[in-house]
């Protein structure tokens, strides 16, 4: 697979539009719920308040994306004449998910600046304004269309912060980390991802550690983990998930979950982690 499909297979987002049509009046999102939102300005006046009281005003086309639960409020006024179409996100994994743990906390872009997702929002908008059958299962895999390009924009845009979306922007690493998660149960050694990079060894874990944040080896133990949580939620044991995870024993794979999260496999599904 691609460096992205491959983080879309295991770490998917699924979409739930609930909101289309005319807004006026304020909504607000306090951050606690299990799911980020991808809110999309069609014309008209908008507000956007963060969560540090921080306000955007808003008066052409826009897309506000937010992969994780993040407190805001929108606001319109009556004589605004605002058009809104709005969808809850949620990434498979729930609050492991490797991939929205990468993304930015949000993303606010004019739709002029994303000429690429033109064709997409369109169809949606058309969706969203319409009355055709079936119009919210097809605005919700929409949504879901809208993730996957703004994951493209990120990547070709080389525009974020230390970590994993970095990694894979980067053309010299992004061969290693799809290996890596590619085939997480491989025991995959620096010499081996230094030359599918095409680098030296001290010149790769040195990139490496600049771009991702991590040492490879402390990356491959990360994505190891989050597999498994996403495993456990899903209802396997321990025993199940240990060599797709590349460890010899449950009592290894519990050993290096505990070093990375403070607790065991069984305490952090005790403690509702899994939820």
């Amino acid at each position: 697979m691609d460096r992205l499909s491959t983080l879309l297979s295991h770490f998917g987002v699924s979409a739930g539009t609930f909101h289309s049509g005319t807004f006026c009046g304020t909504t607000g999102f306090d951050g606690e719920q299990a799911c980020g939102h991808l809110h999309l300005l069609k014309a008209g006046e908008l507000t956007l308040k963060l969560g540090d009281e921080r306000d955007i005003q808003l008066n052409k086309p826009t897309l506000i994306f937010f992969p994780r639960p993040f407190r805001h409020r929108l606001f319109a006024a009556e004589t605004s004449d605002t058009q809104l179409v709005c969808a809850s996100l949620t990434f498979d994994g729930g609050a492991g998910n490797a991939l929205a743990a990468a993304l930015p906390d949000y993303l606010v872009l004019g739709l002029d600046e994303i000429p690429n997702m033109t064709g997409t929002l369109d169809w949606l908008f058309n969706e969203a304004f319409g009355g055709v059958c079936g119009r919210e299962a097809m605005m919700d895999r929409l949504f879901e269309v809208l993730v996957i390009q703004l994951l493209r924009h990120l990547l070709a845009n080389h525009q974020q912060s230390p970590g994993l979306m970095a990694g894979l922007a980067d053309p010299r690493l992004a061969r290693s980390l799809s290996l890596m998660h590619d085939t997480p149960g491989k025991a995959w050694t620096v010499a081996e991802l230094s030359a599918a990079a095409n680098m030296s060894r001290a010149s790769f874990a040195e990139h490496f550690r600049q771009v991702v944040g991590q040492t490879p080896v402390d990356y491959l133990v990360s994505w190891r983990i989050s597999l498994a949580q996403k495993r456990l939620r899903e209802g396997k044991s321990i025993a199940l998930i240990v060599d797709e995870v590349g460890y010899e024993s449950p009592s290894a794979l519990a050993r290096a979950f505990r070093r990375k999260t403070g607790v065991s496999p069984r305490e952090w599904m005790r403690n509702g982690k899994g939820r």
